[in-house]
């Protein structure tokens, strides 16, 4: 992806806008393709532009921002300015409750506190274990199949999903994993409606879309509250996160049920959709590129042996920990991260004004020419410590920045790393010749499914 050279705009420049439609501004083209009307918008006008969403009176004003100092600015450098009070936000708490990802203030700081301990490298290693299983899985269903083409999308995301309820509800995932399986996509697909929506209707408006996220969401909050309620009463006490959840205190007391249920809600969004794409698009790219996936192969023999992986060979599986990096580049599982501005501000030399809604891209931020040479070729080299540690901190944040960043980020490595080794080790991958199609859902997701060719080793 090309862009022509632009020169720094004064100090009080307003970002340029994106012509669109007089009844719904550029509503169409966000709802049909928000990462090309992005790309297309970046290589015409650069670092930060404007589309307008909606009709007329109920507009959506939103300002994309491409550039790694952008980043820096939102996620850090002034994070304090920019809140989570846009209408996505709002319309994930609708769906999946006020946990970790959503609140802000003194009740973020408070469910921090709680939650920082259980996402600690040295407790979520514990969890390895559960990790390999589930892959191991996978591996058995996978060699009685024997060589087919499969959509590598459907199957991780069935191998997180399942990882993820494994962690969080222990012996009670039975219950819970068939409701999360049949409630997140329309869940999902009704909070992205929603929030691209310009004008919206109050959620009590009897609308398919409105109808939908209604359904799912009380029924996922339903199985959530037994077995939550369920553990209170018993007083049993088990060492799955939920368990956890419900032992966590401090000197302010525990959290409520309704709180520990909002944390499970969001661990499992945010737990298992950001892994299934990053391990769907690294599958698909070492399946394009044999030689890195034969080199992926060798570590993994190398380290592990016959054996499973574990926890204490994810540090020294150094060249798969690379390739999870660059698929993760081009294919971040959160391509758009946005916030709201409270005071007015100056980022790149373009002003924001107070209120404005504002929008990170990693989508394109991570293929900025500026700081990526070849930026649409795949190159797991580009992830050396060397080259890591020269490049701009903000040119790849795949899992956030600043105080807000990712609590799981440990947690989703391991599990990619892991999940990786062991499928690569264990058979070989042939994508078919050209790009899968690809939307942004809640996370970035493929519209048609990834097939690859899958043969047992």
């Amino acid at each position: 992806m090309s862009r022509p050279p632009t020169a720094r705009p004064g100090p009080t420049l307003a970002a340029p806008v994106v012509p669109g439609s007089f009844l719904l501004g550029s509503a169409l083209d966000l709802r049909r393709d928000m990462l090309a009307a992005c790309e297309r918008e970046f290589q015409r006008y650069g670092d930060a532009v404007r589309f307008r969403a909606g009709p007329p009176g109920a507009r959506l004003d939103l300002h994309m921002l491409f550039h790694p100092d952008a980043a820096h600015r939102v996620l850090a450098g002034w994070s304090a300015n920019y809140r989570k009070e846009n209408v996505f936000y709002s319309e994930l708490r609708s769906a999946f409750g006020d946990g970790l990802l959503t609140t802000q203030d003194d009740q973020w700081q408070r469910q921090k506190r709680y939650l920082q301990p259980l996402f600690a490298p040295k407790h979520v290693n514990d969890y390895a274990a559960a990790m390999t299983g589930q892959v191991q899985q996978v591996v058995r269903r996978w060699r009685v199949r024997q060589p087919g083409t499969i959509d590598l999308h459907a199957e991780m995301t069935r191998l997180t999903l399942a990882t993820v309820c494994q962690v969080l509800f222990g012996e009670d995932v039975g219950r819970a994993l068939p409701v999360v399986q049949r409630t997140f996509a329309p869940l999902g697909e009704a909070v992205r409606r929603r929030a691209l929506a310009g004008g919206r209707v109050p959620l009590g408006w009897p609308t398919p879309v409105n109808r939908r996220l209604r359904q799912a969401r009380d029924e996922l909050h339903g199985v959530c509250d037994e077995i939550v309620a369920h553990r209170r009463a018993s007083g049993d006490r088990r060492e799955d996160m939920l368990g956890l959840l419900l032992e966590a205190h401090d000197e302010a007391g525990s959290l409520s049920d309704a709180e520990v249920r909002d944390q499970v809600l969001i661990f499992l969004l945010a737990g298992h959709e950001t892994t299934s794409t990053a391990l769907t698009y690294t599958l698909h790219l070492l399946g394009r590129h044999p030689d890195e996936q034969c080199r992926v192969r060798a570590e993994a023999e190398s380290v592990a042996g016959g054996r499973a992986p574990t926890a204490e060979d994810v540090p020294t599986l150094e060249y798969t920990t690379m390739v999870l990096k660059e698929a993760m580049r081009l294919y971040p599982s959160a391509p758009f991260l946005g916030r709201r501005a409270v005071e007015e501000d100056q980022i790149s030399g373009y002003r924001i004004p107070a209120g404005a809604e504002v929008v990170l891209a990693p989508w394109i931020t991570h293929r900025h020419p500026d700081f990526w040479v070849r930026p649409e070729h795949f190159d797991p080299n580009r992830f050396t410590p060397t080259r890591e540690r020269a490049r701009h901190r903000y040119a790849w944040f795949p899992f956030g920045g600043g105080p807000r960043a990712c609590i799981g980020q440990h947690f989703s490595m391991l599990e990619s790393v892991i999940a990786l080794a062991t499928l690569v080790r264990n058979f070989d991958f042939a994508a078919p010749p050209g790009e899968p199609p690809r939307t942004n859902h809640i996370t970035l997701r493929p519209t048609h499914g990834v097939p690859s060719r899958v043969s047992p080793r």
